[in-house]
């Protein structure tokens, strides 16, 4: 596939890779600075490398996306939760500790190879490991996730997380209560300068010197739906999808996800003053307390408005109703 842009006024000043993934064919800025780096983007006929090349306008881009590669993630027979199924989408609750597709240390036993398994016929846009996945939750958080089996509906469906128009709801227990019944937290993230596997509020910096600490925005809509003497329950609503970005917001704030190795490591004295029985339930729910409870969007072909909704797994609801009760 080629695809052709004239660089209009309004994006003028845009990085390219920004540029490249606001397109419909192109879903995600990773992919356009994929596409970029393998030398398949011509700016005014001229090969461009950089993702951070500024555009101006009047330029005439030239995008080559070639036919994905077949496969070689092999099918296994695996645990499905299907909440939605047909000839263009498959919509699936995903058990905690399940990793969504296959990446360095999990070759098999991924969400991906249990699909394959399955339906056969998933969209090969998002790549060789990642064949459907249109969007992605964490391997310890459980809920909602939407995988795309064709081509023109992994675009669409794409298209509607880009613009924002997807509606994404958490919910979370957290250590102590938020002052107010409800905020917003509006922070850009980015890779942490040291700890390389954690994500950290950054400064949102635009200008290519600073491009290595340039973070993406990100919003977390946040509001208590019950609170208890230590914790709270809360609901999120994501204007963005950024990794971690519920984990890393509601830590920013003061309210670490119980149970959270990598953000929510709480101290001793938060359970000194619960129940013996609580404080070994809690120790004993060992991943980040956070379910992806609700997912709405438009049918990518009829444009059917649809909204799915996962149940608590088994270890959130006993979390809770110890909380609860304690």
């Amino acid at each position: 596939m080629n695809l052709q842009h004239c660089v209009k006024e309004s994006e003028s000043g845009m990085r390219l890779d920004q540029l490249l993934s606001t397109l419909d064919e192109i879903i995600s800025r990773a992919q356009a600075q994929r596409l970029l780096k393998s030398g398949n983007v011509l700016v005014n006929g001229k090969p461009e490398l950089s993702p951070s090349r500024k555009v101006r306008a009047g330029q005439q881009i030239s995008v080559t996306i070639q036919q994905p590669e077949s496969t070689h993630v092999f099918p296994e027979k695996g645990e499905l939760d299907i909440l939605f199924e047909e000839s263009y989408l498959v919509v699936i609750n995903k058990a905690a500790g399940v990793v969504v597709h296959p990446s360095a240390g999990h070759a098999s036993g991924t969400l991906v190879n249990y699909l394959l398994h399955h339906c056969q016929d998933l969209s090969g846009i998002g790549g060789v490991l990642r064949p459907g996945i249109v969007h992605r939750i964490d391997k310890d958080t459980s809920g909602v996730l939407l995988v795309a089996k064709t081509d023109e509906a992994h675009q669409h469906m794409s298209k509607q997380f880009k613009q924002h128009s997807v509606k994404r709801q958490y919910q979370a227990l957290v250590w102590g209560v938020p002052e107010m019944k409800h905020g917003v937290v509006n922070a850009a993230l980015g890779r942490h300068p040291v700890r390389r596997k954690d994500i950290s509020i950054v400064e949102n910096d635009d200008s290519e010197e600073n491009d290595n600490k340039k973070g993406k925005s990100a919003v977390t809509h946040w509001r208590v739906l019950q609170s208890f003497e230590f914790a709270a329950l809360l609901a999120c609503r994501l204007e963005t999808g950024r990794t971690h970005q519920i984990r890393v917001h509601l830590t920013s704030i003061g309210h670490p996800l119980i149970g959270d190795p990598q953000y929510g490591k709480s101290p001793l004295k938060r359970l000194s003053g619960i129940s013996a029985e609580l404080s070994k339930t809690i120790t004993n729910f060992r991943r980040q307390a956070l379910h992806a409870e609700l997912l709405g969007f438009e049918h990518p072909i009829s444009g059917e408005w649809l909204e799915f909704k996962a149940p608590f797994p088994d270890d959130y609801n006993i979390l809770l109703k110890a909380i609860q009760h304690d």
